[in-house]
């Protein structure tokens, strides 16, 4: 077998079959194959696209280029889920608690911000003493006695995906369909889950940017999942502008705890619950989805969510904080509107990049962020605002930020007419719509 072969046969629009594909993994995770060779198939594959057999065998080929989780010693079906990425996205920390407190186990191996995205595992080490490094023993233990533990990927998870990625990143092949799917579910799929709900994001602040995008490669991905025997759902959600109010690590950890409380956002109180009973659902714990609803719901009227929550900060070494002093800045700067009218957009993008720039995001891998900056808004699509009323409120800690100010203000788009607030969820995509 010839990779140069292999590369003309996807030039010419042919099928790969499992056996090429395994080749191809395998001999460039071995460094058998060179780059050169890889960027060529990789284009290929851009302007072509792949079958739904050619996704799953790329999808199981990177998944056993590494470890894989075992959690066959976990009691119960195991749920897991996924988001694609987004600004101000805390579902994590609330889903997670809220789904465990209803009876069904959560095996979370969750990753860091990049860009203007936030990273679950930045967010949970903002809180004091919290670790996120966790043996597999103590993992599977932890979601045994607890139900629920979040941490950090391993080194060698889907190690060919890692390869692929970057060299994806600088061949300009990354917004390819079926090459984002098979990242996504191989590492999904390689976390060990039987159970994997996925938020699939479309707008501004989202790498999907339209209806039609997200709809395809929610089915691919579902498609995937459900040919190796998985329960795989996908929720095609709003990133139009950010999730929630808070946006910075200790500002949605705040919010996250808040929301178990019953005092969350609407939208993300909304996405909590849909996803939440899909989860508790497809996980066995209720014979229907709107029993799964109503248990859902009770888990935070109980307060019994909460309480697993702060289990969970604690079990993984963390300090409950108090949350009027968690947060540490040298200033707070509001953002005040020019003008009174309606919200009718808010740039998710543009703030999400802010409050990277203020410190909350990295650019680069390496970077450190800093736990106590951020944005809050203090108005959603919808609202009314008043001349020189907030829209943001800046947490800062570095002392010139007038073009941040600047970008933020911007990221606000007001009308004169009402506009009308919609449902945080486009669409549910189940493997009956494949």
């Amino acid at each position: 077998m010839r990779m140069v072969d292999l590369i003309e046969k996807k030039r010419d629009n042919q099928e790969l079959t499992k056996e090429e594909i395994n080749f191809i993994i395998s001999g460039y995770t071995n460094k058998d194959i060179p780059d050169y060779q890889v960027s060529a198939l990789l284009m290929a594959i851009y302007f072509n696209g792949m079958t739904n057999d050619e996704s799953t065998a790329l999808t199981m080929a990177m998944l056993n280029s590494g470890d894989t989780i075992d959690l066959s010693k976990v009691e119960g079906i195991k749920v897991d889920k996924h988001s694609t990425g987004g600004v101000g996205d805390k579902t994590t920390l609330v889903l997670g608690p809220l789904v465990a407190s209803a009876g069904v186990k959560v095996a979370k191996l969750s990753g860091r911000g990049l860009g203007h995205t936030g990273g679950t595992l930045d967010k949970l080490e903002s809180i004091p003493g919290l670790s996120i490094n966790i043996e597999i023993e103590d993992f599977i233990k932890q979601v045994n006695d607890l139900g629920i533990a979040v941490a950090g990927q391993t080194a060698n998870l889907c190690p060919a995906d890692k390869l692929l990625y970057a060299l994806r990143d600088v061949t300009a092949t990354v917004p390819s369909i079926p090459l984002i799917a098979s990242s996504i579910m191989s590492k999904k799929l390689a976390s060990g889950s039987d159970v994997i709900v996925l938020d699939v994001k479309i707008g501004d602040g989202a790498f999907m940017k339209t209806i039609e995008e997200a709809r395809e490669l929610s089915k691919v991905m579902v498609g995937i999942g459900t040919s190796v025997g998985k329960r795989v759902v996908a929720f095609i959600t709003d990133m139009g502008q950010p999730l929630g109010f808070a946006v910075g690590n200790k500002l949605e950890v705040i919010e996250a705890i808040e929301t178990l409380q019953g005092n969350g956002p609407e939208d993300l109180t909304e996405l909590c619950n849909e996803i939440g009973a899909y989860m508790v659902y497809l996980g066995g714990r209720t014979a229907t989805l709107e029993e799964a609803k109503t248990l859902i719901k009770e888990q935070i009227t109980s307060n019994k969510a909460s309480e697993k929550q702060h289990k969970l900060i604690e079990m993984q070494g963390g300090k409950l904080p108090d949350l009027d002093g968690f947060v540490q800045v040298k200033e707070v700067v509001e953002v005040v509107s020019g003008t009174a009218g309606y919200i009718e957009d808010i740039d998710a993008l543009a703030i999400g990049v802010a409050a990277m720039k203020l410190g909350a995001g990295r650019e680069t891998k390496d970077q450190d962020v800093d736990p106590d900056v951020g944005v809050v808004l203090n108005k959603k699509v919808g609202d009314f605002v008043k001349e020189d009323e907030a829209l943001a409120y800046v947490y800062n800690n570095k002392e010139d930020i007038e073009s941040i100010l600047e970008e933020i203000s911007d990221a606000f788009v007001i009308t004169e007419k009402p506009v009308e607030k919609k449902s945080i969820i486009f669409e549910i995509i189940t493997e009956k719509d494949l």
